[in-house]
C-alpha cells in the first residue's frame, strides 16, 4: 500500500514560491533588445536597468539622469566612474579585476542579474559607451547582459514610461569574476598577428584610417599594416533622433570588408571606445567565431616608433616624389 504524501503548508508555499522566482527568471533573446522587450520586463526584480550616459554625443550626466530615466534604472556615469582607466600614455585601458570588481558589486549588482546596458542613444560614438561596458562585463565571464537598441532616447520617444529621482536604491554585493582572457587581444598578439592570418578590423572613421585625421591620444596617424576598415558609424542609424544598431544591413557592411566570420579577428581603434562596437557586431551578432578586442590599440601601438603604421596619404606623397 502506497504511503500518502503530506507537505506541510509552509514547506508548499516556499516551494511554489521559488518555483515562481524560477519562472520568472530573466531569458535574454540577444544581446540586443528593444524597449518593447524591456518595458514588458521591467518588474521582474533578476532584471537590472544600468543607464550609463554622459557627455558623450551631449548625453547628458547625473543630474540629466535624475530628470528622466527609465523607471528602476541605476545610474554609472561611463567616463567618469572607473569603467576606463589610463596607464602611462595609453587612455582607455580596462580596468584590474579588483576595481571592477568594487564598482560593479557598489552598484548592487550580482552574479545573478541580469543587465541591460542603457546608453543615451543620442550619437554613434555614444552606443560605443554600452558596448564597451557589455564587453567589459563579458571579460568578467557574466553572459546575462544585453544592451538596450536606442538607448534612452529611443525609449523616450517611442513613448514609454520615464521615472525621475535618484537611481534605485541596490545593496552592496560581491560581483564574482572569472576572466576571460581570450576576449582582450595585448599588443603583443597584435604584433604576432600582422603576421598571422588574423583579421585586424580598424573601427574609426576612415579618414583616421588613411591617416588624414588623428586622435591628440595617438602619436602617429595611420592604422596598423594590412588592417580592414569598418568604421563602427555606418552601423548606426538615426531613427526619430535617436540613434539604432542598423541590423538590417549590418551583413551588408561587413560583407563589403570582405570579413571571414571564421578567422581570428581583433577589433581596435584609437583608445578602445570605437572598437566595442565593431567587436559587438561581430562577436554578438553576427556571430563571429573568435573575436577579441584591443583596448590599448593606437594610442598603444603609436607610443613605439619600431611599430609600423600604414597612410594612404603618406604612401601618394612618396609615389610623387619618386616621380619627381
Amino acid at each position: 500500500m502506497l504511503k500518502q504524501l503530506f507537505i506541510k503548508p509552509a514547506l508548499l508555499a516556499l516551494g511554489m514560491a521559488a518555483f515562481a522566482s524560477h519562472a520568472l527568471a530573466v531569458e535574454l533573446p540577444s544581446a540586443l533588445v528593444d524597449a518593447e522587450w524591456l518595458s514588458n520586463n521591467l518588474e521582474n526584480d533578476d532584471l537590472v536597468v544600468l543607464d550609463v550616459r554622459s557627455g558623450i554625443d551631449n548625453g547628458g550626466d547625473r543630474s540629466t539622469f535624475e530628470q528622466s530615466h527609465i523607471p528602476g534604472s541605476l545610474y554609472s556615469n561611463y567616463t567618469d566612474d572607473g569603467w576606463r582607466e589610463k596607464r602611462g600614455d595609453v587612455a582607455g585601458l580596462l580596468p584590474p579585476e579588483d576595481k571592477l570588481k568594487r564598482l560593479i558589486g557598489g552598484l548592487g549588482i550580482g552574479n545573478d542579474d541580469t543587465v541591460v546596458v542603457v546608453p543615451a542613444g543620442t550619437g554613434a560614438t555614444d552606443f560605443g559607451s554600452a558596448a564597451r561596458i557589455y564587453w567589459t562585463f563579458k571579460v568578467l565571464g557574466h553572459d546575462d547582459v544585453a544592451v538596450l537598441n536606442g538607448g534612452f532616447h529611443g525609449w523616450t520617444e517611442q513613448g514609454y514610461e520615464v521615472a525621475s529621482g535618484s537611481p534605485a536604491s541596490r545593496e552592496m554585493t560581491v560581483f564574482d569574476v572569472d576572466f576571460r582572457r581570450e576576449l582582450i587581444a595585448t599588443l603583443e598578439e597584435v604584433e604576432t598577428a600582422r603576421n598571422s592570418q588574423t583579421q585586424l578590423v580598424d573601427a574609426r572613421p576612415s579618414d583616421y584610417f588613411t591617416g588624414d585625421t588623428t586622435s591628440p591620444a595617438v602619436r602617429s596617424a595611420g592604422t596598423i599594416p594590412g588592417a580592414t576598415s569598418l568604421p563602427h558609424h555606418s552601423m548606426m542609424h538615426n531613427r526619430d533622433s535617436a540613434f539604432y544598431l542598423d541590423t538590417q544591413n549590418l551583413q551588408a557592411r561587413i560583407n563589403g570588408a570582405q570579413l571571414n566570420s571564421d578567422t581570428q579577428t581583433v577589433a581596435f581603434c584609437n583608445t578602445g571606445h570605437w572598437a566595442a562596437t565593431d567587436w559587438f557586431v561581430l562577436s554578438e551578432v553576427a556571430g563571429f567565431d573568435n573575436v577579441s578586442m584591443y583596448d590599448g590599440s593606437m594610442a598603444e601601438w603609436t607610443l613605439s616608433d619600431s611599430r609600423p603604421v600604414q597612410t594612404a596619404k603618406r604612401g601618394l606623397a612618396r609615389v610623387i616624389e619618386f616621380f619627381n
